[in-house]
């Protein structure tokens, strides 16, 4: 079973960055299809970024697009998300995800539903200051 570990939150100001890392152990993190999502207070966990077994497939909730960036590092076992242009709205609990690619799958698609992903990190605070 792979465990997820996710760092670099904070607190930022609006129109300002961070980079979240989300670092994997335990299993071949090659074999897993990764993805962020976010909660904020009072709201259901939502999804943010999604980014396939192969790397070559990304997805992005329309309220990030052009703002944040997903990318997968193979040989350090991490998926990091780019944050830019943060906005209050951005301030929630943001978790990495992780799901086992079955055999013969299509290593190039990028899943977006919280039931489509089997393990999750903790999650990490980011706070986004007006």
């Amino acid at each position: 079973q792979v465990q997820l570990v996710e760092s670099g939150g904070g607190l930022a100001q609006a129109g300002g960055s961070l980079r979240l890392s989300c670092a994997a152990s335990g299993r071949t993190f090659s074999s897993y299809a990764m993805g962020w999502f976010r909660q904020a207070p009072g709201k259901e966990r939502e999804f943010v970024a999604a980014i396939s077994v192969s790397g070559g497939g990304t997805y992005y909730a329309d309220f990030v697009k052009g703002r944040f960036t997903i990318s997968r590092d193979n040989a350090k076992n991490t998926v990091d998300l780019q944050m830019n242009s943060l906005k209050p709205e951005d301030t929630a609990v943001y978790s990495c995800a992780a799901r086992e690619l079955a055999p013969f799958s299509d290593r190039h698609v990028a899943y977006t539903g919280r039931s489509d992903y089997h393990h999750w990190g903790q999650g990490i605070q980011v706070t986004v200051s007006s």
